[in-house]
């Protein structure tokens, strides 16, 4: 019995023995040096695929970006005592929404990133942000339409883009500008974008004095768009809306061509916000279409980071890339002053204290004034354009609207009806 006794005092005290080590171990993992020598933003872009319009320019513009806070010996980190520099990795969500989520994982998983970014439509952004809320990292998206409605509410991930409400009332400012039979015709697909602005559309056109001529929504990819402009056509529709991708855009807009159908108004959404993608339709038809502008070197605003205009931004990208500057270019660089302003005021790599420090963010950005609200979105700017047959590029984007942003400056031309238009 007493050598008993003794035994389970002997295991007694190397319970508490190792208690005592493993409670200094804690204590010492709360209060040691992370192991990395550098901060690592993770990002997930649209490299290729249909999407990659959007993704491309990345990594380039996010790199110059950081270029200029490594230059100044990185970002003041706490628990190195010291500053630290950054580093940005990049993967590819190959424009699917499923690959973006692998990506994200990946990046949080594997690279163990210290803050997640993401960019470039709902498909890159939601599976990016639910990564966020699932692994409690925090994380600062850029464009996307639907972020809102997009798995929140949302505790790490943040989102700064304009409004789809915002963005529609542009487009209707724009048809308002011109004479037509006020009947709007949707060309909204099944994707997370169509879905949401059909919706809303319908409810602002209405609400304005606009019919709604709606065929339903239809799968990425569709070939055949006959029933549509039959339907179009038997019912006068002056004014085409919607949001497509590029490809699927294009065998709309040719089809139309073809079979005799050209609204006086054509407004579409993602689908013609790039030169290169309106270059790319062929024929002129690029000419007289109408779409939201998020950015332009026109822009009153200036970089927070670098102290570059917009103007000085888009000549960064004309003189690298021998092309006019596209609107990703400034979210991209906005994504990146935003990331570096709340590590500066962070001055920590604790996810906790990061997500605090994007909380507070009040900061003035190439892409104009960043505050999130209790739903962590910050609203940006939008204009309404039409492209034109340029001087200095053969595809210019003249700003034709801008009651949502009356900083904006207007393009001294006037907004026209669609050249050969069958209404």
């Amino acid at each position: 019995m007493k050598n008993w006794s003794k035994a389970k005092l002997a295991l007694a005290m190397l319970l508490i023995a190792s208690l005592v080590v493993l409670s200094g171990c804690g204590s010492q993992a709360q209060t040691a040096k992370p192991s990395r020598d550098y901060i690592l933003i993770g990002r997930v872009n649209p490299t290729t695929g249909p999407l990659a319009s959007f993704g491309a320019g990345t990594p380039f513009v996010e790199e110059k970006a950081i270029e200029a806070i490594n230059k100044e010996g990185g970002i003041y980190i706490a628990e190195y005592g010291k500053k630290l520099p950054v580093k940005l990795v990049v993967v590819d969500s190959e424009s699917n929404p499923t690959k973006a989520a692998e990506a994200a994982n990946k990046l949080i998983v594997q690279d163990k990133v210290d803050i997640l970014t993401a960019a470039h439509t709902p498909d890159t952004v939601n599976p990016v942000s639910a990564a966020a809320e699932r692994y409690k990292i925090p994380c600062i998206t850029v464009d996307s339409a639907d972020w809102v409605n997009g798995g929140g509410p949302h505790a790490w991930a943040f989102h700064a883009f304009w409004a789809v409400p915002s963005m529609l009332e542009t487009q209707i400012d724009m048809w308002d500008m011109l004479s037509s039979n006020k009947k709007v015709g949707f060309l909204y697909g099944t994707d997370p974008d169509g879905v949401v602005m059909s919706k809303t559309m319908k409810e602002k056109v209405e609400a304005r004095g606009y019919t709604v001529v709606d065929p339903g929504r239809f799968p990425s990819d569709i070939k055949d768009f006959t029933s549509i402009i039959n339907q179009f056509k038997q019912e006068n529709v002056d004014i085409v809306v919607g949001v497509m991708t590029p490809p699927d855009f294009s065998t709309a807009l040719r089809q139309m061509h073809q079979q005799g159908y050209v609204p006086k108004v054509l407004t579409m959404a993602k689908a013609i916000l790039f030169p290169a993608d309106v270059a790319a339709l062929g024929d002129d038809l690029g000419m007289g279409l109408t779409s939201e502008i998020w950015w332009s070197p026109k822009f009153p605003y200036k970089s927070s980071l670098t102290g570059q205009t917009a103007a000085e931004l888009g000549k960064m990208w004309s003189d690298s890339f021998k092309a006019q500057a596209p609107a990703s270019v400034g979210y991209k660089h906005a994504s990146v002053e935003i990331v570096i302003d709340v590590l500066k005021r962070a001055q920590s790599l604790d996810k906790e204290k990061i997500r605090q420090a994007i909380k507070e963010t009040n900061l003035d950005t190439i892409i104009g004034h960043i505050q999130f609200n209790d739903q962590n979105f910050a609203e940006t700017m939008v204009v309404g354009g039409q492209w034109v047959k340029g001087k200095e590029w053969p595809w210019e984007l003249n700003i034709i609207t801008n009651k949502k942003a009356p900083a904006v400056p207007l393009s001294p031309e006037k907004i026209f009806y669609l050249p050969g238009t069958t209404q």
